[in-house]
């Protein structure tokens, strides 16, 4: 697949001038993006990734500097990655690798994020159609969701899954979104 990937803004931003200082916090929810489509791509601007991303880091309670990688890709790129990664055999919606995942617990604090969230759109496409949703809310929906693995939150039980479901829907509200859960 050929792709076009979207540099971050000419100079230095704040986020990267953190991470070179080596500042874990900054007061407000600094981060960079490269945002990365293939040719022909239904997919949602640079500028509104930002958006949904900038919403979900301010709707966050200690949000951390971070640096992310926003890849819309097809079937069998996402198809290939949760099969590597996950073991599971077919495109999912949405996947974030967080580089420092892995890391103890503690370090991982300190860090900066860094994340990379990879949407499949022909299966936010099918899902949107579907659940009868504007294809832009869950694409929406797919990035707030992505943006909150990247920083900790999870959905292994109930009360992950409530804590998560509740900061999608406060920064989907915000954008006058409908409750993805209905």
């Amino acid at each position: 697949m050929t792709t076009r990937t979207t540099p971050p803004r000419r100079g230095a931003t704040a986020a990267q001038r953190a991470l070179r200082a080596g500042a874990a916090d900054t007061a407000a929810a600094e981060f960079s993006l490269a945002v990365q489509y293939p040719v022909e791509t239904d997919a949602p601007s640079r500028a509104q990734v930002r958006r949904w991303i900038a919403a979900t880091l301010a709707a966050l309670p200690a949000p951390r500097t971070s640096v992310f990688t926003v890849r819309f890709v097809g079937s069998r790129e996402g198809r290939a990655l949760n099969l590597a990664h996950r073991g599971r055999d077919y495109a999912t919606n949405v996947l974030t690798f967080n580089l420092h995942e892995d890391a103890p617990r503690a370090l991982a604090a300190t860090l900066p994020v860094m994340a990379d969230i990879v949407v499949c759109l022909p299966v936010v496409k099918r899902e949107a159609r579907e659940q009868k949703k504007p294809m832009s809310a869950h694409l929406a929906h797919m990035i707030v969701h992505g943006t909150l693995h990247a920083h900790g939150y999870d959905h292994q039980n109930d009360a992950q899954a409530g804590r998560m479901e509740a900061l999608e829907r406060a920064v989907l509200a915000r954008f006058r979104i409908a409750d993805p859960y209905q």
